[in-house]
């Protein structure tokens, strides 16, 4: 392992320790909701309570840590992380896990961003693409690791809730031992929308079109899989396939926008997740009994396998659309900008994010378990459509004069990961304090 990996080793296992708490969670919450028959609108608004309140601890968590500091933040928001899983599970009830999963929102966009600093701290400009990457390799494989946890205990039990819980307090361990100085503070970005939109409207209005489908299925595809009648193990295959899909998606996506207009993929991304959809919708209305189909094509489309292989298209479109989002964007921005509009981005993912489950459970109430994908359908026709009226308005970019795509993930990371990123405009290289801060001496 490289020498600058070894050095962020306890930040990288604290992170992979939360994000595999935040994954077990994220699946365990929508099939208890379903095994407690909550009303699809509420599962809708428990996903929308964590979106919404990852947005407000973006902006309030970089003046926590200005305040209190990064360790002492760090113990903070896992405590409280941890304490709304437990409560969750004592108190089964669907108002009280709207608000526990906004406060629980809050205390993961602060966790993230104390472990995002750290190791923003610890890169220079020579090793952040490296340790870029390696961060978003781990924040896959312990996301997808945490939702593989849920075939290990009964959903309905408390001992699936505890795992998630000790999980998220382990995370404290690495963290508070580690013996990396402190960062400096955090600070925060301007924030000017109306001026991103101006430099990408296909970057900023496609992050929000990209929140509304990646929010609903992540809020509600648990409970599909569920209710469509997959197994414990095969809901967790399911949600999980949709991440590795979007994990292996990103190479030729990436590869092919280096090439030719950006726009374009992006535009090949929206058709396929429409076509992967409507096979899956099929298969929700098959399930209902509402669908058309004769026995044997009905058979078909309930199987484990049509479904596993559509999700991994779906989830291979639906992810990887926010980095095409993000290179578009990049492309016509100046680099010491980027910092600005890579936030400006996960705010608006974040937005549509929040709203997208919502609409997303109206639809599976008013139309069936077909309706999850018809919604995303329509999102992504209206992206398309929007996109290619774009196409008309401006000429693409010369290969030449494109910045190289990048891996980036809006659903596990916060601003501050942006500086981490190869296009960020290069850090002054200054000497590392020899001091520790009273914080750091702390730990």
């Amino acid at each position: 392992m490289p020498a600058v990996l070894v050095s962020v080793s306890a930040l990288l296992l604290g992170a992979a320790i939360l994000l595999l708490g935040n994954g077990l969670l994220g699946i365990l919450l929508p099939v208890r909701a379903s095994l407690e028959n909550f009303a699809t609108t509420s599962i809708g608004l428990i996903a929308s309570g964590y979106s919404a309140g990852f947005v407000v601890g973006c902006v309030v968590m970089p003046h926590v840590v200005q305040r209190v500091g990064h360790i002492r933040t760090f113990a903070v928001m896992a405590a409280i992380a941890a304490s709304t899983v437990l409560v969750m599970a004592l108190a089964v009830q669907p108002l009280m896990w709207i608000v526990l999963r906004m406060v629980s929102g809050v205390a993961f966009a602060g966790l993230y961003m104390v472990i995002e600093s750290w190791l923003n701290e610890r890169a220079s400009n020579t090793n952040r693409g490296r340790m870029f990457a390696s961060y978003m390799v781990i924040q896959l494989a312990a996301i997808t690791a945490g939702q593989m946890l849920l075939p290990v205990g009964e959903p309905g039990g408390f001992g699936l809730f505890a795992i998630a819980a000790i999980a998220i307090t382990l995370a404290l361990v690495p963290v508070g031992l580690t013996t990396s100085t402190a960062p400096q503070p955090l600070t925060t970005v301007h924030l000017r929308l109306g001026r991103l939109y101006a430099m990408s409207p296909v970057g900023v209005l496609g992050c929000f079109f990209i929140g509304l489908a990646n929010g609903a299925f992540g809020g509600l595809g648990a409970v599909f899989a569920t209710d469509v009648g997959l197994s414990r193990t095969g809901v967790a295959l399911f949600m999980s396939a949709a991440l590795v899909g979007g994990a292996l998606f990103q190479i030729p996506f990436g590869r092919l926008s280096d090439r030719i207009d950006r726009r374009r993929v992006l535009m090949l991304a929206c058709l396929l997740a429409v076509l992967a959809g409507s096979v899956l919708s099929v298969s929700g209305d098959a399930r209902d009994g509402s669908g058309l189909l004769p026995g044997a094509l009905r058979q078909a489309a309930l199987s484990p396998y049509v479904l596993i292989g559509a999700v991994i298209v779906f989830g291979g479109c639906i992810y990887s659309m926010y980095s095409l989002c993000v290179a578009h964007t990049n492309d016509f921005v100046d680099r010491e900008d980027f910092l600005e509009a890579s936030s400006g981005l996960l705010l608006t993912w974040g937005l549509g994010s929040a709203i997208g489950p919502v609409l997303g459970a109206f639809a599976m109430e008013r139309i069936g378990l077909g309706g999850l994908f018809l919604f995303a359908a329509v999102v992504h026709l209206l992206f398309m459509a929007y996109t290619w009226y774009r196409i008309r308005r401006r000429a693409p970019l010369a290969p030449a004069d494109r910045a190289d795509f990048v891996h980036a993930d809006a659903a596990r990371t916060s601003p501050v990961a942006a500086a981490l990123d190869p296009r960020a405009p290069d850090q002054p290289e200054t000497p590392r304090a020899e001091t520790e801060t009273s914080e750091s001496a702390a730990a």
